[in-house]
């Protein structure tokens, strides 16, 4: 078991049926301000264990736990077919443990998307940082469960997931562990896709164009508010870009007939969309099975269900339907737990799997990243926020080479912020 003062803990055997002695793992007291400290070699592998053994191997106990608003412009407005976001407004999350380790969390906050607005999110994180302060010592498996009953479900799953990418990254450091080699180790790059908005013609072909020159193989589009529109704004980027791949993402704003016809007039321009996200309303059990049955057999385009995958019930009856082919995992949607678990379902069940985010600095997107290269098992990956960003208040973090993620040996995620410049 986990020991505070000396940072050591005895392993239990992984396989009961051989006599093995355990062993202790002796790690360093953290120092956040040391940055060696934030490395690990490369055979850091070695001593992978997991994050569900960590769970129940890791005692922790919570020195400060503290939230703070974390607004920061955008280059542009961002703008879907359910809301316009013309600045983040989210939450900085940070937990310091008492062997002196720090973990940084971000609760992302997307008007119409997220059930929490920022006050709200406030509100629910300081209330969960006081339960974290004043709670006995316990596993990290018990103390997740605990953050869980203070902000259940999907009405505060922001938040929720934000505690969580906190915590996580505290005792990953703990450990002196990537979260991808946490994750399971299978990759520590991945290669994202990028979001044009809601623009005019012209503003998109500009946007596709940039894309390009910086390595951008596909190109996610927003669509939804006007069918019209949206056809005259891939003509224009079929002429900027014309060797990308898309991703069409209507966030709800089509009916059936519309997304079909979306489908059929696209065709006719000789362009198949890769995927097809969330053509119709998220209550709209019966039209989205009928876009994903009409998609999938006259074009052989997948349909995800991304605002209608909110909850392992929503899975599962997506599953039982034959509703879509893909679902898109958002922490802020279900939290890390229950990420892994529907993860867990969805591939047992036959489905692809996209990773998402909403308007997310480096601290929420580098965590989703952790995820998406430690586990290995997304189809599509749309991690590109950041990006959208006309500021970077994340210092380290993960590297960005165009389309490409890569995660270093830096324990945890690796990204921190100076938590005074954003009193």
């Amino acid at each position: 078991m986990f020991a505070i003062g000396s940072l050591s803990f005895t392993i239990t055997p992984l396989n009961p049926s051989k006599s093995h002695k355990p062993f202790k793992l002796r790690l360093p007291i953290c120092n956040l301000f040391v940055k060696n400290s934030m490395e690990v070699p490369a055979t850091a592998s070695a001593t992978n264990f997991g994050f569900k053994n960590l769970m129940e191997t890791f005692t922790v106990e919570v020195r400060k736990a503290e939230n703070r608003p974390l607004n920061v412009p955008l280059i542009v407005p961002f703008t879907i077919a359910s809301s316009r976001l013309d600045m983040v407004e989210n939450v900085a999350i940070r937990i310091e443990l008492k062997n002196g380790c720090v973990g940084w969390g971000e609760a992302p906050i997307l008007p119409f998307v997220t059930a929490e607005d920022q006050p709200t999110a406030m509100a629910k994180a300081e209330e969960a940082c006081e339960m974290l302060k004043s709670s006995s010592p316990m596993t990290l498996g018990a103390v997740l469960w605990e953050i869980g009953d203070v902000l259940p479900g999907h009405q505060f799953a922001s938040v929720r997931a934000g505690v969580e990418m906190a915590l996580i990254d505290a005792v990953a450091k703990s450990i002196s562990m990537p979260l991808w080699r946490l994750f399971g180790g299978a990759s520590n790059t991945i290669t994202t896709d990028i979001t044009i908005p809601i623009v005019s013609p012209a503003e998109a072909a500009a946007l596709a164009s940039k894309y390009h020159k910086q390595g951008f193989k596909t190109l996610k589009l927003k669509v939804g508010k006007n069918l019209k529109a949206d056809i005259e704004v891939f003509q224009a980027i079929r002429v900027a870009h014309p060797d990308c791949s898309f991703i069409l993402d209507a966030n709800e704003g089509y009916r059936p007939e519309e997304a079909i016809e979306v489908l059929e007039k696209l065709h006719e321009m000789g362009v198949t969309p890769v995927l097809f996200e969330q053509p119709v309303h998220r209550d709209d059990w019966e039209g989205l099975g009928i876009v994903s049955q009409f998609a999938k057999n006259k074009y052989e385009v997948s349909i995800a269900a991304d605002e209608s995958c909110r909850s392992l019930a929503d899975v599962k009856k997506i599953v039982q339907g034959e509703l879509a082919d893909v679902v898109n995992i958002k922490l802020a949607k279900v939290g890390v737990l229950g990420a892994l678990e529907i993860i867990d379902v969805a591939k047992a069940s036959g489905l692809n799997l996209m990773i998402g985010g909403m308007v997310e600095t480096r601290l929420a997107m580098g965590f989703a990243g952790h995820l998406a290269a430690g586990l290995g098992c997304f189809k599509f990956i749309d991690l590109d926020t950041p990006l959208l960003l006309s500021e970077d208040p994340v210092l380290e973090g993960y590297e960005v080479l165009g389309a490409v993620y890569k995660f270093t040996n830096a324990s945890g995620h690796g990204g921190f912020l100076h938590w005074e410049n954003i009193a």
